[in-house]
């Protein structure tokens, strides 16, 4: 009779340490990281063929002292282009992609843009940071809204020089086919020279 109590106990205490250990207060909280996004390039691809444009943003120690290096846009007048936006963390080894995170976080992100007025022939305006202007979106979310990684760009029929600004938004349980610019956590905000040539 001794053993069975001896074996009931040790099996109820066994079982309530079980239970203590994977209570709540065990779950570690869950975090919700910022991205490190160092390196931005900008491909514009001609419509009519011929070489691709190609701007980058590189920000080789992050956050660090050092400052970022950025080459200028090159675009020609009255060329429409077709513009694909890749990010990476070079400072992880190997780089991690990040365009794929946000292709597929869409529901969660989207890309937003401003320029200097004159700049592009289509879309026209000033964009859409801070304000309602149009962008030629060429993707979109499951729920149909836009992410901005491919975007379509017709250069002003006149030389000129500007700024070109690129804003990602990280927007969870926020973004609709209402958000803008103004909602969710900034991962990236870049301005870029751009130069439309004869």
């Amino acid at each position: 009779m001794n053993a069975f109590k001896n074996h009931f106990l040790i099996g109820l205490i066994s079982t309530s340490m079980v239970a203590i250990s994977c209570s709540d207060d065990d779950v570690p909280p869950e975090e919700n990281e910022e991205e490190i996004i160092n390196e931005v390039t900008l491909t514009f691809t001609p419509a009519g063929g011929g070489d691709n444009v190609i701007a980058t943003y590189v920000d080789a120690d992050g956050e660090g002292a050092g400052n970022p290096v950025l080459s200028e846009i090159e675009l020609a007048v009255g060329t429409t282009y077709t513009l694909a936006i890749t990010m990476a963390n070079t400072m992880e080894s190997p780089a991690e992609d990040i365009t794929e995170e946000v292709e597929e976080e869409g529901e969660e992100h989207q890309l937003f843009f401003s320029w200097t007025d004159g700049v592009f022939s289509d879309p026209s305006g000033t964009g859409n940071i801070g304000a309602s202007g149009t962008v030629n979106y060429n993707d979109q979310d499951d729920s149909g809204n836009p992410i901005g990684l491919s975007t379509t760009w017709t250069a002003s029929q006149r030389a000129g020089t500007g700024e070109f600004r690129v804003v990602l938004k990280h927007q969870p349980d926020l973004k609709s086919a209402t958000s803008t610019s103004n909602d969710g956590e900034t991962d990236v905000d870049i301005t870029w020279t751009i130069n439309i040539n004869e």
